[in-house]
């Protein structure tokens, strides 16, 4: 037993004796071992980076009133951002039944939470209320500036929309014209009408002929996508 721990303990001495010299080998290796981490330093801080924010503010279009939200376009728009491994987080806050002066109510309580791309889709149910349009105008214009005051970098989306043509001329003409004159003066970017491919089409819409159905959203979510694309 005597000579086996004797063995052992020489066994010890032996390594000790030859780690210590080849001291500067192992040197050697931490360096490079710390070289490489420090190479795969930045795709760790990749993979950790803070996702970006993307937010739909709109109104029962954006809440796909009568669907399941996972069916509305702004969800499709979220699996295609996912899809394509895009560093952005998607926020919706779609409300049913919000108009324009719903939306400049609630404005300043949602830009509490930091936002990237802000998607405006406010307006219809003005129109079906045959809301004055100076007012609309008026309200989305209070919406834009707050977000360019809040968060100076955010790129700013504006969802148009259009008035049902029994309101007469002398209202759907200015209405339509509100959005890309908004999207002029304040240099946002312009989805011309969200609902284009799905308005007045029976087999696109739920029976009250306004909310789109799951099919009709999948076209909404392409139309917004021709031009949120190129700025995430």
């Amino acid at each position: 037993m005597s000579r086996f721990i004797f063995l052992w303990f020489i066994s010890v001495l032996i390594s000790f004796s030859f780690v210590s010299c080849s001291g500067e080998s192992t040197n050697e290796n931490s360096s490079a071992a710390s070289d490489k981490t420090t190479q795969s330093g930045p795709a760790v801080q990749k993979t950790n980076e803070k996702k970006k924010s993307i937010l739909f503010f709109g109104d029962s279009i954006s809440a796909a009133y009568g669907l399941d939200k996972s069916e509305g376009y702004v969800n499709l728009v979220r699996e295609r951002i996912d899809s394509l491994g895009l560093n952005y987080k998607v926020v919706n806050a779609g409300v049913s039944g919000e108009t324009t002066a719903g939306g400049k109510g609630r404005i300043e309580w949602i830009l509490k939470q930091p936002v990237d791309v802000f998607v405006l889709e406010l307006g219809g149910n003005d129109a079906l209320r045959g809301i004055a349009v100076e007012a609309s105008y008026s309200n989305l214009e209070y919406v834009i500036k707050k977000v360019k005051e809040k968060y100076p970098n955010c790129k700013i989306v504006l969802a148009g929309m259009m008035a049902p043509p029994n309101m007469g001329e002398s209202f759907t003409k200015p209405f339509a014209a509100m959005y890309p004159k908004l999207a002029k003066a304040y240099k946002t970017s312009l989805i011309p009408f969200i609902l284009d491919g799905v308005a007045g089409m029976p087999e696109l819409n739920q029976k009250d002929g306004i909310h789109p159905t799951a099919e009709g959203h999948q076209i909404l979510a392409d139309n917004v996508w021709k031009v949120i694309k190129d700025l995430l």
